[in-house]
């Protein structure tokens, strides 16, 4: 992919670094000359310009990229990057760092947003993960909302602890994408057992979160989770 990042700070170069080690063509975008350092990711191409002009996006023929990621520290210019971006130049994917929890409303596909990454959010979905078994834990949202992923930690006595994958009557719109067991990382097979203490990732809709936590976790799950909160 050809990926345009705008901000050259530690966000944006450390994603710039992460998507060329896996193979991709990225341009940084950086308005500040004291922040253009392009010895600290030399694979990139790096543009000298306002990530909020119509004609330095041009000129940086952002209509070619197939990912625009927004990753400024301003809220303002993230949202006016991300509406030109889509609906000036029709980049397939707009990917935008939303800095204050409270922006966060913001950042939705009115503003040209198809993935809004609060770092507030993330983290406290990651310390729920963490410490969290015999509970759904909602890491991540795709979409705008159309597509979630969630994690659940099994303790020993969820209902399908032992028993195959293909045994487990997931709802329709979820799936289970991966099992962390461990160290390890296992692509999930029908055939494969699922154990207590596994964390399975699934990718599935808002609407069906409660029938996957009754699945996985037993009827009663939803009601006594919510009692809890």
């Amino acid at each position: 992919m050809r990926v345009a990042i705008a901000g050259a700070g530690n966000v944006g170069r450390s994603i710039a670094q992460e998507l060329i080690d896996n193979g991709h063509q990225v341009m940084l975008i950086e308005r500040q000359p004291k922040m253009l350092r392009p010895d600290r990711v030399p694979a990139a191409e790096w543009v000298l310009a306002d990530a909020c002009e119509l004609t330095s996006l041009e000129e940086a023929n952002v209509a070619g990229c197939d990912v625009v990621v927004a990753a400024t520290g301003d809220d303002k210019t993230n949202l006016v990057l991300s509406l030109l971006a889509k609906t000036e130049f029709a980049v397939p994917r707009v990917v935008a760092r939303v800095n204050r929890a409270e922006n966060e409303w913001l950042f939705t596909e009115q503003w040209g947003v198809d993935v809004a990454v609060s770092k507030p959010r993330v983290m406290a979905a990651l310390v729920e993960e963490a410490v969290t078994v015999g509970d759904l834990v909602r890491l991540m949202t795709f979409r705008q909302g159309e597509a979630n992923l969630v994690e659940i930690t099994l303790p020993p006595t969820a209902p399908y602890v032992g028993q195959p994958i293909h045994a487990v009557p997931l709802p329709r719109d979820a799936a289970l994408v991966a099992i962390l067991r461990g160290k390890r990382v296992l692509v999930p097979s029908p055939d494969d057992p699922i154990e207590a203490g596994d964390e399975l990732i699934f990718v599935c809709t808002a609407e069906v979160e409660d029938a996957v936590r009754a699945v996985i976790l037993g009827p009663d799950s939803v009601e006594r989770t919510r009692g809890s909160r």
